[in-house]
């Protein structure tokens, strides 16, 4: 039996989602994409009717609470959908038998480091959205018996979702000003690469915690003028500082000021480096250009 003989992919309908969906189709795998309402991953009742009815040998858990800001206010719900949702499905992995595949995030880190952050680095994530995807890594960890990939992920764009790339370019085009932080550095990651690159680890039989981006590193305004020499666009573009940022609005979560994410493992263990994350955004918008919408 292969692990991709049943493929349930959690969190239907979202960026991730459709990527790994895409990528999987391209490979003739058939999937079963569900969304929140065909599986709520907080009710435990619920996932147990979906793994009793489909008995999936692979899960990818696309299903998260992802409103980083909102999260400071809504904290329970976020706990619920990223830890006890992701809790859920690994008992409903170990109970069956499949391979459990869960996607974090570099937020579950301080940030202080100033160098590209390995799987095994300290963590201490300084927002409400951190400390629940972190509780997900560790409720997965603490089931016996499962077969698991925990995928830390970062500054995650691609088509069919909200993200970064859409809000800049629809926010240029209506002629506004912006501002734009420059001192938080990370790795743009597009969905399609993270999406191959996921199922790459699987095809080896993977195991524990990897980190996975694009190549490279920027910050968030230099991000912006990479996405607006893509589009064309010359907007009223500024530099501000994450201090600056959060003294306008005090409710906004504390983003990690440093978390490139170190990628030398997973290319070791495929034997190619990753896509630099200019040549992604290069990627995406060829995509964009083909499909004539994000």
């Amino acid at each position: 039996m292969s692990v991709f003989d049943r493929v349930l992919i959690t969190g239907g309908g979202g960026m991730l989602a459709t990527a790994l969906r895409r990528t999987l189709e391209k490979r003739g795998v058939k999937t079963h994409v569900l969304d929140r309402a065909a599986c709520d991953v907080t009710d435990e009742r619920a996932v147990d009717d979906v793994f009793e009815l489909r008995r999936p040998t692979l899960v990818l858990n696309c299903a998260a609470y992802t409103k980083v800001d909102l999260a400071e206010q809504e904290m329970e719900l976020a706990n619920r959908v990223n830890g006890t949702g992701a809790e859920n499905l690994a008992r409903g992995c170990a109970a069956c038998g499949a391979k459990l595949v869960h996607f974090s995030t570099d937020y579950v880190f301080e940030g202080t480091l100033r160098r590209p952050l390995r799987p095994d680095d300290p963590v201490g994530p300084q927002s409400a959205y951190g400390k629940s995807k972190l509780l997900g890594e560790q409720a997965i960890q603490r089931v016996t018996g499962l077969d698991y990939l925990i995928l830390r992920t970062a500054w995650l764009y691609g088509s069919n979702g909200p993200n970064f790339v859409k809000t800049m370019v629809t926010v240029a085009k209506a002629g506004k000003p912006l501002r734009v932080i420059n001192d938080q550095f990370g790795t743009p990651t597009y969905t399609l690469d993270l999406a191959a690159a996921t199922l790459e680890l699987v095809d080896r039989d993977a195991d524990g915690i990897w980190h996975l981006t694009n190549g490279g590193e920027t910050n968030w305004y230099d991000f912006a003028r990479a996405i607006f020499h893509e589009w064309g666009l010359m907007p009223d573009l500024q530099p501000t500082t994450s201090e600056a940022w959060k003294a306008q609005r005090p409710d906004s979560a504390t983003r990690p000021a440093y978390s490139v994410l170190d990628v030398t493992p997973f290319e070791k263990a495929v034997d190619h480096p990753t896509r630099d994350w200019r040549d992604a955004l290069a990627a995406f918008k060829a995509e964009v250009d083909r499909s004539g919408t994000f």
